[in-house]
Formats: structure tokens, sequence, C-alpha cells
């Protein structure tokens, strides 16, 4: 089934105007990298190609459950929630194909002169962007995410008490054909409707752990590589739903199984050539590619909240769970943070795997950008060797920070983030983290209840 994808905005609008479509959709990311959007009329959407079309600024000023934060200054009730601009990118445009073909459209949320928002996702990511095209980077990127599938509806776990939600398979069956086949529809809708989408899957299997499986999405360059991520996060619920099933991207959901990361694939091109290939490397590195891998290594504190952004977050970073937990690199190990992949001049890259599935994938990926560009610009160079074996167990390197609170402190005094992400969003951002943590703070969970409600 090929893509619906068509380039050239002349040509977009054109044949938006000629088409039998009467509602077009279109869709921003909040500050979780959760999809909001509506469907306007498409005179409406006519309307608004030039001059954008107005979407509540509370969209950048609640939480993931509508609550509305108390702390930020951009937005908040202190403004009264006026409208803010979204102007619409006709380069991301596509057809859904589980919704009847309706022509689809991402957005970015536009200052009233018609600047970039200062704290919106996607403009963040485009900042970092253009300042690796500024110094002559093309940037080549691939989200790949694990994720839980459940035999659950919003209505039926809810009635549950959110508690025992019925995995779609049962068991730890990795790379499993039959596990699969148990499920060969949405399987099959997954790999055929996502490609009619304009959001390629490279590869998909189950992962070890019960109605778990693992996607990874076909590499592209610069911004489509972040816009393919959150449309694959929110096609594969909208599919799933068809199916009875409902995926659940949290990035742990029970502490007996490994949590979901969203690891990213990352490499620098000059628009001919991979600059982190070089063939007389042993490790088939280049110097770019090792001042690239520093800068992460040395801000990877630093841009760690972007990668684990929620409280729950912190429950994946654990021993023995396949997550990474240290400043750690290795040559094509899989318990290092970050994974250098050796190739050919195609294929040589760098996986960053901390990043966990509940990541927002426009901010995942500029974090990891920005300090692989900080590690060029510094010149750094590589001096630790690769760790080999469980990297875990690197006794000399200090864990990464282990909850929100840490990780957001580090981010708010990060002179390297302020720098690539600008003051205004690095406040925002951190405002919204320290907010998240702050409601947990207030909850009762299940663990206290277990632990004191009969003992003490």
């Amino acid at each position: 089934m090929a893509s619906r994808r068509i380039s050239g905005a002349s040509r977009v609008v054109d044949q938006i105007r000629r088409s039998g479509a009467k509602r077009i959709k279109v869709a921003v990311s909040d500050i979780d990298g959760i999809l909001r959007g509506k469907y306007l009329h498409k005179d409406k959407f006519l309307s608004a190609v030039a001059s954008g079309f107005g979407f509540c600024n509370v969209v950048l000023g609640w939480d993931m459950n509508d609550a509305c934060y108390d702390n930020t200054s951009w937005t908040g009730w202190h403004t009264g929630f006026p409208d803010a601009t979204v102007q619409i990118d006709l380069n991301s445009y596509r057809r859904v194909p589980w919704d009847d073909d309706v022509p689809f459209f991402l957005g970015d949320f536009v200052e009233p002169s018609g600047a970039p928002n200062p704290v919106c996702p996607r403009q963040a990511c485009k900042r970092v962007l253009a300042r690796a095209g500024k110094a002559g980077f093309k940037v080549l990127a691939g989200l790949e995410y694990e994720w839980f599938n459940f035999r659950e509806t919003p209505q039926s776990f809810a009635a549950k008490g959110y508690i025992r939600p019925e995995p779609i398979t049962p068991g730890m069956f990795g790379y499993s054909l039959i596990r699969a086949s148990q499920n060969q529809p949405f399987f099959k809708a997954l790999m055929e409707e996502m490609l009619a989408f304009g959001v390629p899957i490279e590869g998909l299997h189950t992962e070890t752990g019960p109605g778990v499986y693992e996607a990874a999405i076909l590499y592209c360059e610069g911004i489509e590589a972040a816009d393919r991520a959150i449309l694959f996060k929110t096609g594969a619920k909208e599919i799933g739903q068809r199916f009875g099933i409902m995926p659940s991207f949290m990035a742990k959901w029970s502490t007996q199984y490994p949590g979901c990361s969203g690891h990213v694939h990352q490499s620098l091109s000059d628009g001919k050539t991979n600059l982190f290939y070089d063939a007389r490397n042993p490790r088939r590195m280049s110097k770019l590619f090792e001042s690239y891998l520093a800068g992460q290594l040395a801000c990877l504190e630093d841009i760690q909240a972007f990668f684990a952004p929620t409280v729950n977050s912190y429950k994946r970073l654990v021993d023995g769970m396949w997550a990474p937990v240290k400043r750690t690199w290795g040559v094509d190990n899989r318990t290092a943070s970050l994974r250098v992949i050796p190739g050919s001049a195609k294929s040589t890259r760098l996986e960053t795997r901390s990043p966990g599935a509940d990541s927002n994938p426009y901010l995942a990926l500029a974090a990891c950008v920005a300090a692989g560009l900080y590690g060029i610009e510094k010149g750094l160079e590589l001096k630790d060797a690769p760790l080999e074996g469980d990297a875990a167990r690197a006794a000399k390197i200090p864990r990464l920070p282990r909850t929100l609170e840490q990780a957001t402190a580090n981010l708010k005094r990060s002179k390297f983030a302020r720098d690539f992400f600008g003051d205004a969003f690095v406040e925002h951002f951190v405002a919204t983290r320290e907010w998240e943590w702050r409601q947990s703070l207030d909850a009762v969970t299940d663990w206290e209840l277990k632990r004191y409600f009969e003992i003490v």
C-alpha cells in the first residue's frame, strides 16, 4: 500500500481545494508530546493556510489530564487563556486511512508577529535542527518504540479501578511469530495503515513481556523523524481501538516486566555522505562522530528530564531491566546509554537508549541533537573507552538522576540547555515538570496501601 504523501505547498493547497473533502484534521503537540487537534471545515482550512488559525493556548498550559499549571508564566490563569496562532505545516500533509482518508496536517504555535513560539515543542526541535543546518549538517534520525497492548477500553480499565489490565497475550515471548499471528489483523493494520499514513515501519515484532511490541520507524531527515514518531504513537492507539486493543506507551506499568523505551537513532550528513563514518577507524567512527558522542555523554544528566519526563519514567530506569542507568557508551552494547552501531557508510549511527516511550519525540530528538552539536562546537574528545558487558555495573560511574525532581533540577541550572532551547522554553518546561512532581507528592499509591494499611 503506497503512502499518500504529497510535497510542495502549492500542490497541497491545490489538491485540498479540488478534493471532495469537507473537513480537514489538524493537530499540535502539547508539552507532553500528546497530539491535541480538531477538524476544520475545508473553507476554514484554506483561509488559515496563509494566516493560521486560533487555538486556545491552554494546550501549552495544562498537563496530560487537562489540569492547568499554576506556576507557568507564558500561559496560565493569569492570562485568561486566549487563543494563540497555529501555523499549518503544509509539508506534513497526510491522509488518515482509518478515518475515511481525511486530510491531516500538523501545525506549529507562532507568535502574533509570526515568529516561532518560544515554548512550542515542535518549534523547539526546529530551532535545534536549524542550528545543525547552519553548521552544515543534515540530521537523519529514526525512533523506535516498545509498548504494551491490552484487551481493554478506556471504560473497562476505569471500571477496574486502573488495576490488572489484561494483556493481549501471556508470558515472555520476544520475537515470537506465534504471538504475532495470534493478533494478525492488528499486526497487519499497523504495518499497512501506518505506511499509507506516511509513517513507514521498518520492523515490527513482539518484545519480551505479555502483549508487548516493538516498532522501528524508518529513518528520515529532520523534523519529519519526530513527526513520524508522534503520529505513530497516536495512530497505534486509534488503530488499536478498532480491534478492542488499548496500546500503552507508559514507561513502566508493572515492576515484573521491562519498561518501554523510545530509542533515538541518529547520524549527521552533508547531504551526500554519512559524516559519522570513517573506514580507517577500527570502530568506523569519524572524529566528528566522537565529538558528537562526547557531547551527549557530557550533557546526559542535563537532558535526562527530556528523555524521562514523568514520575513513572524513573521506574523504568532500574538495574537488570534493559534500561540504561548510568552515563555510559559502548560499541553495539545494548546495556549502555549510548550505543555506537558501526557499519557501512550508510548505516553507521548512534542509538541513544535513555529515552522512554513516554517522552515527547520532538524533545527527545532535539535533546540528542543539541547535546551532540554541543560536543562538536566545543571540540570535545571521546576520552573514555567503550564499556563491554553490563554497563550498569560500571563501578566508578555514578547513576543518572533517579527521580523527576533531580532531573528537573539539573535541567533548570543547565547553561547548555538554555543556549540551545532558550530561557523561555527551559523555564516553561521546568515549571511543567515541577508541577508533575508535585502532583505525585500528594498521591496515595497502591504501594503505600499494601505497605502501611494494616501494619502500622
